[in-house]
């Protein structure tokens, strides 16, 4: 079975598409993972293009206070994104770096700095006119201590509800704004 667990912020329904979550643990892998996928009516190098810049977090993953690109442009292996997410009513300050950086199709990125300990792992696949976005994040037990191993569930199953919401606004924000990830958008 695929551990599948919790700690996240995105999540995708709309007209175009739906969001699958699959939930739970196992004893082999006991890190707490949300996988989400959802179909989005635009080519994958567009989805990919807004995905990848931190900028664009905040404007479709409701739990993301703030984000910013810090260093290098354009985006590659090494960028670090500056940002603070509301997790479960708590503000937290986080740094990712990218650690796998392959366009349209895989963008990896893994916390290297704040309280929260976790990667978000995006794969992008064509599907018709559009795009399938696989979406994987795993996070330390307790979202790195910050709430505890009780609060576990509770936060799992709070953050998938959340993952969900924000990929159903990235889908239709996409949708609706075809100029969101075409070259520098």
């Amino acid at each position: 079975m695929t551990a599948c667990w919790a700690k996240a912020k995105l999540a995708l329904c709309l007209a175009a598409g739906h969001a699958a979550l699959a939930t739970g643990v196992s004893k082999e892998d006991p890190m707490p993972t949300v996988e989400e996928n959802v179909y989005i009516a635009r080519p994958p190098q567009e989805v990919f293009n807004f995905l990848s810049k931190g900028e664009n977090i905040p404007v479709w993953d409701s739990s993301a206070v703030h984000a910013e690109t810090v260093g290098t442009e354009p985006v590659a292996v090494g960028t670090r994104v500056k940002g603070a997410s509301k997790v479960v009513g708590r503000k937290f300050d986080w740094t990712t770096e990218v650690i796998e950086f392959q366009p349209p199709t895989r963008f990896v990125s893994r916390s290297v700095e704040g309280k929260l300990e976790f990667t978000v792992t995006d794969v992008l696949e064509p599907e018709g006119d559009g795009t399938r976005l696989n979406f994987r994040i795993d996070a330390a037990s307790g979202l790195g201590g910050v709430f505890g191993k009780l609060a576990d569930r509770f936060v799992e199953q709070a953050q998938a509800r959340t993952v969900r919401a924000n990929l159903e606004t990235l889908a239709e924000l996409l949708t609706v704004h075809p100029e969101y990830g075409r070259d520098d958008s």
